[in-house]
C-alpha cells in the first residue's frame, strides 16, 4: 500500500510562514512522492512559496529545500515528484511555507491549502506502463 502523508493539512488557513510537522520516510520502499499542492482560497496580491525540507535525524534540517513547489498566487492544484532515491540519508521531510503580499496596507497574508505526498509504488518486475509497445525481436 502506497504511503500518504498530509504535509500541510487539508484547507488549513496559512497567515504567516511557518513549518510543518516532521514525517518518518525511513521505511518507504521506493522513496519517491507525488506532490500534491492544493490552494482553496486566497485574496489578491500574495503569494505562497512551499519547499520540502529533509534531515536525517529529525532536528537538523537541510540548508537548502530539497523541493521548491512553483510560487502560488492563485487557487488551483500543482503536481510534483520529490525523488529521495539518491538521498539515504534523508529519514525525515517537513513543509515550509513563506506568504508575501504586496498589496497596500491590511489584510495580512491569507491562504487556504494543503499538501499531501503520497508514495509512488514500485513497479512489478516485468510489468510495463499502459499504452507502452513491445519493442520487436
Amino acid at each position: 500500500m502506497a504511503k500518504a502523508l498530509e504535509m500541510i493539512p487539508k484547507n488549513s488557513r496559512l497567515e504567516s510562514n511557518g513549518d510543518g510537522a516532521s514525517s518518518d520516510i525511513s521505511s518507504s520502499k521506493t522513496r519517491t512522492f507525488l506532490c500534491l499542492l492544493t490552494v482553496a482560497d486566497q485574496i489578491e496580491q500574495e503569494s505562497l512559496d512551499v519547499s520540502i525540507y529533509g534531515s536525517a535525524d529529525g532536528q537538523q534540517w537541510t540548508a537548502k529545500p530539497l523541493l521548491k513547489l512553483p510560487q502560488q498566487f492563485y487557487r488551483g492544484t500543482t503536481k510534483m515528484v520529490l525523488d529521495l532515491s539518491v538521498r539515504p540519508e534523508i529519514k525525515f521531510i517537513r513543509a515550509r511555507w513563506e506568504l508575501n503580499r504586496w498589496g497596500r496596507g491590511a489584510p495580512l497574508p491569507m491562504f487556504v491549502a494543503g499538501l499531501e505526498l503520497t508514495e509512488v509504488p514500485a513497479m512489478a518486475h516485468g510489468s510495463r506502463p499502459k499504452g507502452e509497445a513491445i519493442a520487436a525481436r
